[in-house]
Parts: C-alpha cells; sequence; structure tokens
C-alpha cells in the first residue's frame, strides 16, 4: 500500500521498536530511503516514531526538551526547507484516567515546542494525539465523557493548539462530516459498524492552509486498529 501511495513522507505512530528492530522490508521500502527512528528508553515494545522522507531533510531532532516525556520516544521532528514536519504520538490518558496528569503536563509542554518551531518556520503535525477534540468526533460521546481521549482536560488541550493558530486540517475541509473516524477497538466488530473514534490528525500552521489540498481519511485500508491518514499540500 505504502509504495502505492508513493508519499513524500510517510509517519508512523507506536512502531513498538527502535532502529535496530525495524523490519527490512520497512528499510527497504523505495523511495524512502531517509529514515529516522525514535523508541522509549529501556522500554521495547513501548510507544516509538519513525518518519521515513523521500528527500533529506536539513536537520532531525527527537523530543521536545521535555525530561519527563523525552524518554518515551513520542517525537521526530524533520525540518525542510519550506517547512516542519512533526511526527508525535501524543500519551494516552490510561484506563481509569492514571496517566491523565502527565497527559495535561505533556499538552502543555507540547504546545510551548509547537510554538517555538512555528516561530522559525511554519510546520505539519502529523500523528496520534490521543484525543477526540469534538463529539463529531466519536460515535458514543455522551458515554466516552469520562474516558481517556474525551476527558474535557484533553479536549480543551486541543482546543489551546487551535488556538495558539495551528489548523485541524480535516475539519478545516469537512467541518460537517460524520462518521469520519481513524480508531476502532477490535472488539465487538467495532469497525465493521463504524463505532470509532478520529485519533489522528494532521494539524498545520495557519499559513499553510492556502497551499492545502485534501485531508483524507483512509478508512478502507487495513492492518491496524487505526487507519492511515493523508495529507496533500502544496509548499
Amino acid at each position: 500500500w505504502v509504495q502505492e501511495e508513493a508519499p513524500d513522507i510517510l509517519c508512523l505512530q507506536e512502531t513498538k521498536c527502535g532502529g535496530p528492530a525495524v523490519p527490512p522490508e520497512v528499510r527497504g521500502l523505495p523511495g524512502l530511503p531517509h529514515q529516522f527512528w525514535a523508541s522509549a528508553e529501556g522500554r521495547p515494545g513501548y510507544s516509538g516514531v519513525g518518519l521515513l522522507a523521500r528527500d533529506a531533510p536539513i536537520n532531525v531532532t527527537y523530543g521536545i526538551g521535555d525530561a519527563e516525556m523525552d524518554p518515551e520516544g513520542r517525537v521526530v521532528t524533520a525540518e525542510f526547507p519550506s517547512l516542519f514536519v512533526v511526527c508525535a504520538y501524543v500519551p494516552n490518558a490510561g484506563r481509569g484516567l492514571v496517566r491523565l496528569e502527565p497527559r495535561v503536563r505533556w499538552d502543555s509542554a507540547f504546545l510551548e515546542y509547537l510554538r517555538r518551531l512555528d516561530a522559525r518556520k511554519p510546520l505539519v503535525l502529523c500523528g496520534d494525539l490521543n484525543v477526540a477534540h469534538e463529539e463529531l468526533d466519536l460515535c458514543h460521546p455522551k458515554a466516552n465523557r469520562n474516558n481517556a481521549g474525551f476527558t474535557p482536560q484533553e479536549r480543551q488541550g486541543f482546543s489551546r493548539l487551535l488556538e495558539a493558530g495551528f489548523v485541524d486540517s480535516f475539519r478545516h475541509l469537512y467541518p460537517d462530516t460524520p462518521g469520519a473516524f481513524t480508531f476502532w477497538t477490535y472488539l465487538g466488530g467495532a469497525r465493521a459498524r463504524n463505532v470509532g473514534w478520529r485519533l489522528d490528525y494532521f494539524v498545520l500552521s495557519q499559513r499553510l492552509v492556502e497551499g492545502l489540498c485534501d485531508s483524507k481519511i483512509r478508512n478502507t485500508v487495513m492492518g491496524s486498529d487505526h487507519c492511515p491518514i493523508t495529507l496533500y499540500l502544496a509548499v
């Protein structure tokens, strides 16, 4: 599927492996020779992200400069001539909201990191942000108000991101589209019934919006409890 799509940049989240453990079929993907992997320190099989690119970036950094979260291997940032691309796997608040407080701290630190980048040049944030922002972004909002991914604190964190001048590319183009989900639990045939959540996003700096061609949810592509999303951007 990746070869057919032939993306200029491919971002992967929750890879659960470090660079040396990446399978050879991924290492050898045609057209994506520049590959950058982050993984959790001392925790094999946990978290992890990867950013693969057709063209070599100017610079690549790992983490957001946060001592608490950076060891979890959640962010890779690649700088290109006209923009930054940030690949992120945002922490889950956890069953019973046991990690809600660290998640709230993350949201604050991550927003400041994105602001610092945006002050230098515009950015695209691609990732599993582990939040459904509005009621339209999940199938059963009332039943999930106190569950991870739809708490007031997490939703407010995403609202602050938008208030800071960033744009949810999908909702910018499709503000009222229902049933547009990117994640479905494996339980109970949720995907077949489209009982899902929109947790995966392309978020843009405001000044990139004029080049936004499309932001698509590829919900027919199988292989995970998430589906891919695709951004078409003229730069």
